[in-house]
């Protein structure tokens, strides 16, 4: 398990920077932030990143979020807002993924203006 650093979206623009995934990863989450994970490998990828927080009793239920990424492709997920993904412990979200060969992903925020 690795803390995946937060890039930050500038208007003079980014270089992003992706990290080969492990089967179960962390990072800041927040309502800009976005996890952009790409697979190069030869099976889907389905990332889940549990949510943590939230109302129990509310009338709208959110449940865990999970993406398939199918081999050959990418995908954006988010915004991830850290009322509903950060753990209360550590303030961390967790991401899972079912295969991690040839798969990177990066943690990406939009600069405030």
């Amino acid at each position: 398990m690795a803390l995946l650093s937060t890039q930050t979206i500038v208007r003079t623009g980014l270089t992003p920077a992706y990290t080969a995934v492990a089967a179960s990863d962390t990072f800041n989450p927040g309502a800009d932030v976005f996890l952009h994970v790409k697979n190069a490998g030869g099976s889907p990828d389905t990332c889940v990143i549990q949510v943590l927080a939230g109302d129990p009793n509310a009338t709208i239920l959110i449940s865990d979020n999970s993406v398939s990424v199918t081999n050959a492709q990418e995908r954006m997920i988010g915004p991830l807002p850290s009322q509903f993904f950060a753990d209360p412990t550590t303030g961390l979200a967790t991401v899972t993924h079912s295969f991690t060969t040839s798969v990177t992903s990066g943690v990406f925020k939009l600069q405030q203006p």
